[in-house]
């Protein structure tokens, strides 16, 4: 009874910092603070198109997107093939559509701020396609397929706290997983002893 004790009690205070931890992430995942911002669906800001487009039949075309922003109409195109390449194309006149000057790109994503501007503030700096806010977000753009995606200090605090709450307390994936393994090896030890000083208690 003795050794069992001590047993449950050694792994009882190897098991606090861990409990801990899950308990006090466990309750910022069930409140869930700051999520809507931190993980926030950036997207191109579009308007109503004004006009008719006609688009031609193509056999290796997917699927077609006829996009109309602050830089005017795109059509956008995936193609058939192993990769599904998209092509960015200008809508009146099919040609493809290059990747446009720093400061029409800079256009585009400031429009797109427009819908949470409290959030993004303005774009201080832009490299390699990525643009830092003056709210220190960080805004991902890919002219390919239109799209954008965003990065916050918050958005990093809570992928932080995603890892801590499931022990990947390392930079190596085989060392966390053991350390999962393990606590939820102690973690379940820790029970069946407790319940069996409960029952010999009770004899």
């Amino acid at each position: 009874m003795l050794k069992i004790r001590k047993l449950h009690r050694y792994l009882g205070l190897i098991m606090l910092l861990p409990m801990i931890c899950w308990a006090i992430t466990g309750t910022i995942f069930f409140i869930k603070p700051g999520y809507k911002n931190a993980y926030e669906m950036l997207k191109v800001k579009t308007y109503p198109l004004e006009q008719s487009i006609t688009i031609p039949e193509h056999s290796s075309w997917q699927e077609v997107r006829v996009v109309k922003t602050i830089l005017g109409l795109h059509l956008l195109v995936r193609s058939d093939g192993p990769q599904q390449k998209t092509m960015h194309l200008k809508a009146d006149t099919l040609e493809p559509w290059l990747k446009p000057k720093e400061a029409d790109i800079k256009r585009l994503i400031e429009d797109a701020f427009t819908g949470n501007q409290e959030r993004y503030g303005v774009i201080e700096s832009f490299d390699d396609n990525t643009a830092v806010t003056s709210t220190k977000v960080r805004v991902n753009f890919n002219w390919d397929t239109l799209s954008l995606s965003q990065k916050g200090n918050d958005t990093d605090l809570i992928n932080l706290i995603y890892k801590v709450h499931y022990l990947q307390w390392t930079p190596w994936d085989g060392v966390n997983q053991v350390l999962g393994v393990v606590g939820l090896l102690f973690l379940v030890t820790l029970s069946i002893l407790g319940i069996r000083i409960y029952l010999r208690g009770r004899r």
